[in-house]
């Protein structure tokens, strides 16, 4: 994609997400469910929803990619797009005292609130950090498990996010992500609209160059379902 219209696209979505945190609802915009609601449809359980800070659930996301993960006391875990925090206030108490979860977000309305909602309530594991998923601000082969809700769509350079990814994590290291992905192309009306963009749509690509971007990037399948998803 074209450097001004990346950055065009990168400002539209810093500005949707900043009136997510203003208006506390999905996109910035008025929606007929609650936030805790959409997290259910989403697979987050009535036990999660219950153990975080309620200013971190804006109600995003497309999945749940913490269902999966595993974490262990003492991991290291990297949410990509940690918006206001609710998968790293999840992830939190599962790693424990020794562990650490860290949250990249290039928002600074979103690292705010989610700095914010760790020190009201006590987070003394979560390190919330402003960056773009494609530069992270995280040392090589730091991490034990990457995770990322509905965000690496919106990338303009999805391969580097994977590459990224893959540099932080320790050998044998994982990655859980919940994603929009494509099994038809979308018209190219669609693909030309900014606000398409912003809003999880003209981002996604289709599965199959999906799951090879991830290929690309190093991943190597150790199990039977190396990629747990539901696609859409």
């Amino acid at each position: 994609m074209k450097t001004k219209e990346s950055n065009g696209i990168l400002d539209a979505i810093r500005e949707m997400y900043a009136a997510t945190v203003k208006n506390d609802s999905p996109c910035g915009c008025a929606s007929p469910v609650s936030n805790r609601e959409m997290s259910a449809l989403h697979g987050y359980t009535e036990r999660e929803l219950d153990s975080i800070p309620q200013e971190a659930n804006l109600g995003l996301g497309c999945g749940n990619p913490l269902a999966y993960a595993g974490i262990k006391p003492g991991d290291t875990v990297l949410d990509l797009g940690s918006g206001a925090g609710m998968d790293a206030f999840i992830a939190s108490p599962l790693v424990g005292e020794s562990g650490l979860v860290i949250g990249v977000d290039m928002t600074p309305e979103m690292i705010e609130r989610a700095t914010l909602n760790a020190a009201r309530n006590g987070y003394g594991n979560i390190d919330f950090r402003l960056g773009r998923i494609e530069e992270l601000p995280v040392d090589d082969a730091s991490v034990d498990l990457v995770t990322s809700n509905c965000v690496i769509n919106l990338s303009t350079d999805k391969p580097q996010v994977f590459r990224e990814a893959f540099r932080v994590l320790k050998p044998g290291g994982k990655l859980m992500v919940s994603d929009i992905a494509l099994l038809t192309r979308l018209p190219e009306a669609v693909l030309e609209s900014v606000e398409s963009y912003v809003r999880c749509i003209a981002g996604a690509i289709m599965k199959d160059d999906y799951l090879d971007m991830i290929r690309q990037a190093g991943y190597r399948s150790l199990g039977k379902a190396p990629f747990r998803s539901k696609w859409r």
